[in-house]
């Protein structure tokens, strides 16, 4: 079994939250939304409840199929429980820049969805 590179800690309170290279929880079990809205807080995001819906959505996502959506089963996975006002690519792009899929993972203590870059 791999083991993933520990590269920094990020410090909630009194705990020590691992983090791999690209800024992913290296224990999926340490995610707590206090955890977060730490993350969040280093990327100078403060979530929103907006975000709060998406992350909600993709940690269900990740429970049922053990893996975290690239964009487009994503969008759809938003639209599906969200609305479709939500689940369109523009609306994650504005809550989440520069990848959304990869934002939000990061941010709902998921792994790096596969397929993304």
């Amino acid at each position: 079994m791999a083991t993933t590179e520990i590269h920094r800690y990020l410090r909630v309170g009194e705990r020590r939250i691992a983090l791999d290279p690209e800024g992913y929880l290296v224990t999926l079990d340490d995610w707590t939304p206090e955890v977060a809205s730490a993350l969040a807080q280093e990327e100078g995001r403060t979530l929103t409840e907006e975000h709060w819906e998406v992350i909600a959505v993709l940690r269900d996502f990740y429970a049922r199929f053990e893996s975290a959506p690239a964009m487009r089963p994503l969008v759809k996975a938003v639209g599906q429980a969200l609305g479709p006002e939500k689940g369109r690519s523009l609306y994650l792009m504005k809550l989440f820049p520069d990848s959304p899929a990869k934002v939000a993972a990061r941010l709902a203590g998921l792994p790096k969805p596969t397929h993304c870059l």
